[in-house]
C-alpha cells in the first residue's frame, strides 16, 4: 500500500483537487479516501482497466518564492484562495480507461460518499511531455 512507485514515460495524469466543507478535516475523511484508492487499485490496475499508480497529497499552503512568477500580493491572496485541502494524483494508460473506472457503479459509490464532506472537487488531465531522475 505504501510503496515507492514507477511511472512510464508517456502515460496520462489526473489532478483531482479536494476542497473539503468548512469544519470537515482529513482525518474525517481518510477512511473514506483510502476505501475508493484501494477499489481504484484493486478493480481497474489491469491493461483493461488501465490504472498505472496514485498518490494523495495534503496542501501544506507552501508557495515557493523561487519557483513562482507573481506579485506578492498576488500569492498572499493565491493562498487565500480555495486550492484544496487535498489532491490525488493518479496516473493511467489513457483518459479513456480513467472515464470508465470512474463511471463505474463500484467507484461513483465511494467517491459520492467522499462528495458528501466536500464543498467542491475537481479533476483535470495531463499528458507527459517530460520525466527524469538526477544522473549517477
Amino acid at each position: 500500500m505504501f510503496t515507492s512507485i514507477e511511472i512510464p514515460f508517456g502515460c496520462k495524469m489526473l489532478f483531482n483537487v479536494v476542497d473539503l466543507k468548512e469544519g470537515v478535516t482529513v482525518e474525517d475523511v481518510e477512511l473514506l479516501l483510502g476505501e475508493m484508492c484501494q477499489v481504484v487499485k484493486e478493480n481497474y490496475g489491469d491493461d483493461n482497466g488501465g490504472f498505472i499508480a496514485g498518490q494523495v497529497y495534503r496542501n501544506a499552503g507552501f508557495i515557493s518564492d523561487e519557483g513562482s512568477v507573481m506579485e506578492e500580493t498576488d500569492k498572499s491572496k493565491r493562498v487565500q484562495q480555495n486550492m484544496g485541502d487535498l489532491v490525488i494524483v493518479t496516473y493511467w494508460k489513457s483518459f479513456e480507461q480513467h472515464e470508465a473506472s470512474h463511471a463505474d457503479t463500484l467507484f461513483k459509490e465511494r467517491f459520492a460518499k467522499l462528495a458528501e464532506y466536500c464543498d467542491s472537487t475537481f479533476e483535470v488531465g495531463y499528458d507527459m511531455l517530460w520525466q527524469g531522475t538526477p544522473e549517477a
